[in-house]
């Protein structure tokens, strides 16, 4: 049935399936994207390192509890259609995203104020557990069957453009407000915007139709009355669900978030670059590396899914380390010329530590290269009426790369956003392939969401907590992404098969 669907119906279905799982992941990654701002205002102040690391668990938390999601609401899609499932996940997300924006700050309710946004996150990832599965299954079934990975593709591309889009929002909105303005209350509009994304998306989504392959299936009294037993239940679809996840979806998982999220928590947190540097840089390779996406979702459609998301994940074991010490060498401030370099004289801040009778004294100096680089020197100096004046402490941050170095920058970061084309770009045709139609919705999306919501959501977490701990360096957190796709490049390779354009009727 898929076979006669006119070619400008399945470009219709594309755009109204990708705008509203672009908006989803818009929403679920500003948080991401904010994270070291949205820590200062859920903890306390002298939380220090704490507060990022605490922020970013409460930003995995809406990983974890994706696969639940994919069980709830691929159910339901398999029940009641594709349609409707994820018009109610849009639902949820923009609902819960907006009203992370009205959150009060830690100073205004305390610990309320965390454990509402912690409630709102895991929310935000049970509607998206529910939203990919269902896009994706619903272009699949319009699409012809020879050009399945090319019209999939499609919808690969809105994770990565909603991440584009929130660093977008996010940095114009920080630039019209200025910094300071940005985080104390400017940060919440990026949060608030997308409820008019949100009721954009689900006007969009009222006028779609059900899957031609649902509604004959529903006309022939064959849906599913047990979804979740007959995927989990069946020794055949079962199967096929491990090796979905281990095979494939776990190290896609890695790969994805590595080259995306940890490559900017990277730049901006290990590296100190400045927040606009940091997120000009990704923005860029995210424009260039985008269209990839869609050439190797099409590329697999004559070829084979198997090789073209193995290479990726061979390349990213392969290149990280590599990449990450080039980010970590070329902003080394120890190894940089400072001849002719202009000092701007210090700005002095003087505060008391809230609680204690101690005082801190921070000089800023903002030093200017002969290449046009630039960086502010902190020195901080803590008063103790108990102890007299503490060692002070000296700070490097916010550092501007000159020009050459910006652009090699976002030549590394394309390069690693190339690898996620590849692992990406075939993935929902792959995993639509795999499940019969009756079944489908549920089946795909649990592996799909455990690669990716816990394999793979928490790569900045871990590697984050891994790189604080005695003994380890700036890219001891790289193993953890580095082990997983080994893994799965190795069980991938050993059982997948190289199929494609599967009959996917039955």
């Amino acid at each position: 049935m898929s076979e006669i669907i006119p070619k400008n119906n399945i470009f219709k279905v594309i755009g109204a399936s990708s705008l509203g799982t672009l908006i989803e992941w818009y929403d679920f990654y500003i948080f991401g994207s904010l994270a070291v701002i949205i820590g200062h205002q859920l903890f306390p102040e002298d939380a220090g390192a704490s507060a990022l690391i605490n922020t970013l668990a409460i930003f995995a938390a809406g990983f974890i509890v994706r696969p639940f999601g994919a069980l709830v609401f691929g159910r339901l899609g398999d029940l009641i259609g594709r349609k409707y499932t994820f018009l109610l996940t849009l639902v949820l997300m923009g609902g819960s995203t907006f009203l992370i924006g009205l959150i009060p700050s830690y100073k205004t309710i305390g610990y309320a104020a965390p454990i509402l946004v912690l409630i709102l996150r895991l929310i935000q990832g049970l509607a998206l557990g529910g939203e990919y599965g269902g896009a994706a299954t619903y272009v699949a079934e319009h699409a012809p069957k020879n050009r399945r990975g090319f019209f999939t593709s499609w919808i690969q591309t809105t994770a990565t453009l909603g991440l584009f889009l929130s660093l977008g929002v996010i940095v114009i909105t920080k630039n019209i407000l200025g910094a300071e303005a940005f985080g104390n209350w400017g940060w919440r509009i990026p949060f608030l915007l997308s409820i008019v994304l949100v009721v954009v998306s689900i006007y969009i989504r009222m006028k779609m139709h059900e899957s031609p392959m649902f509604s004959k299936l529903k006309s022939e009294g064959k849906i599913s009355k047990n979804p979740l037993k007959e995927s989990f239940s069946q020794k055949a679809n079962f199967k096929m669900v491990l090796l979905a996840l281990f095979g494939a979806t776990m190290g896609q998982g890695v790969i994805w978030y590595t080259g995306q999220f940890y490559a900017q928590s990277f730049l901006e947190n290990t590296c100190k670059l400045d927040f606009n540097d940091s997120r000009y840089i990704l923005l860029w390779g995210i424009a260039f590396a985008t269209p990839f996406f869609v050439v190797f979702g099409s590329w697999s459609d004559k070829v084979g899914r198997k090789w073209i998301m193995l290479t990726g994940m061979l390349l990213g074991i392969v290149f990280y380390r590599p990449i990450y010490q080039i980010f970590l060498n070329d902003t080394d401030t120890s190894k940089m010329d400072l001849t002719g370099a202009v000092y701007m004289a210090p700005k002095v801040k003087h505060e008391v530590i809230p609680g204690t009778p101690d005082s801190l004294y921070t000089s800023t100096t903002k030093v200017t290269l002969k290449n046009g680089a630039s960086f502010n020197k902190i020195q901080v100096d803590t008063l103790s009426l108990k102890n007299g004046l503490l060692p002070a402490k000296e700070i490097i941050k916010d550092k501007v790369l000159p020009t050459a170095t910006f652009w090699k920058f976002v030549g590394l970061i394309f390069f690693q956003i190339l690898l996620v084309t590849m692992v990406y770009g075939p993935i929902a045709a792959f995993l639509v392939e795999l499940f019969p139609t009756k079944i489908r919705y549920t089946s795909m999306s649990l592996p799909y969401h455990i690669g990716n919501g816990v394999f793979g959501g928490l790569v900045p977490f871990i590697a984050t907590l891994i790189a604080s701990f005695a003994g380890s360096t700036p890219l001891s957190g790289l193993w953890y992404p580095i082990g997983i796709a080994t893994l799965s490049l190795v069980i991938g390779t050993i059982y997948l098969s190289n199929k494609r354009d599967e009959n996917i009727n039955d």
